[in-house]
């Protein structure tokens, strides 16, 4: 009878500790400078719960090391819910295939608590590349082999394996150019230096207002919420290839669930106003998504053997 009433006891702590949570600032860790996809869905978020839940957060960036930077920093914080990673594909889908020694792992060391945005990437053709379409880029592919060269945002970057993807998907062999970033790369396309790049939406913005650059199409099999019309792999007929980079919150393995559900909780209401999601459209051409914790850990785990796939079949290298 005292053993069941200190469970009771112990689970009525929790969750009164996780109903006052939380009583200090939150600190949130991003593993890359400000302005990126990551940064900007974490400072979008924070300033929505700032505004809704009245939850005050810091982001802290730690670019550097792959990401393993701020990971690491995250992976060995106290796990009282009060320093989190907001990470991305990378992290946790792409690393762990290209790198033989990753500091963490996910199951081990994090707790996923939400997706919380999901976005597409574009091929971004530079004005003067002889094809206008997904058909047409790999009609000319497959004409000349190894001939249509494709920029990256470095060796192993997200951008560099959808690039590959789509090469092994549509059975066609593509140049890869990788350069020290994705501003580097975005250039690259609009000066003409490669005939196609892979990016995200805010890299690809300017190119495309300018005129210097075209919308070949877009990484994912779901239509972007910025522009319904850009062509899908799917509609060329390249079923096999759905790569986006989507953002999520993650906690150190101990956090007490009770907070950790808290979080997920109010994270989810907040994305659904229609106000945030218009914001997330806008800002990085991707819609704000929340998950539930099962729901986050099967997409990252869906997403590594992919990628992982990818990675193995065209031998690719960290850079």
């Amino acid at each position: 009878m005292r053993f069941i009433v200190g469970i009771a006891f112990a689970l009525l702590l929790r969750s009164a500790a996780a109903q006052e949570y939380p009583t200090k600032p939150i600190r949130v860790l991003v593993p890359f400078a400000p302005g990126g996809a990551v940064d900007t869905t974490a400072r979008v978020l924070a300033q929505a719960m700032e505004q809704r839940v009245k939850w005050h957060f810091v982001i802290e960036n730690r670019p550097g090391g792959n990401g393993f930077i701020a990971t690491t920093a995250v992976k060995t914080a106290a796990p009282d819910g009060y320093t989190l990673l907001m990470a991305h594909t990378g992290e946790f889908a792409v690393n762990p295939a290209l790198f033989d020694n990753v500091p963490y792992e996910l199951e081990r060391d994090f707790v996923p608590i939400t997706m919380v945005s999901d976005a597409p990437m574009l091929y971004l053709a530079t004005a003067s590349a002889p094809f206008n379409s997904f058909q047409e880029l790999v009609a000319q592919a497959k004409a000349k082999p190894g001939a249509i060269s494709f920029g990256s945002a470095g060796n192993g970057s997200i951008n560099h394996l959808a690039g590959e993807w789509l090469a092994q998907a549509a059975g066609i062999q593509l140049l890869h150019v990788p350069y020290k970033g994705g501003a580097p790369a975005a250039a690259a396309v609009a000066a003409g230096d490669v005939h196609f790049g892979v990016m995200a939406v805010p890299g690809a913005a300017p190119h495309i207002k300018s005129g210097r650059g075209k919308v070949i199409g877009i990484t994912t099999a779901k239509k972007s919420p910025l522009d319904p019309s850009w062509a899908t792999p799917r509609d060329a007929g390249i079923p096999d290839l759905d790569a986006s980079i989507w953002v999520g919150l993650f906690a150190p393995k101990g956090t007490p669930q009770a907070v950790v559900e808290r979080i997920n909780r109010e994270v989810r209401e907040t994305l659904k106003s229609p106000d945030v999601q218009k914001r997330f459209v806008e800002s990085a051409g991707g819609e704000a998504v929340g998950m539930t914790q099962e729901e986050f850990l099967a997409r990252i785990k869906a997403d590594a053997e992919r990628y992982k796939r990818v990675v193995q079949k065209a031998g690719v290298k960290p850079g």
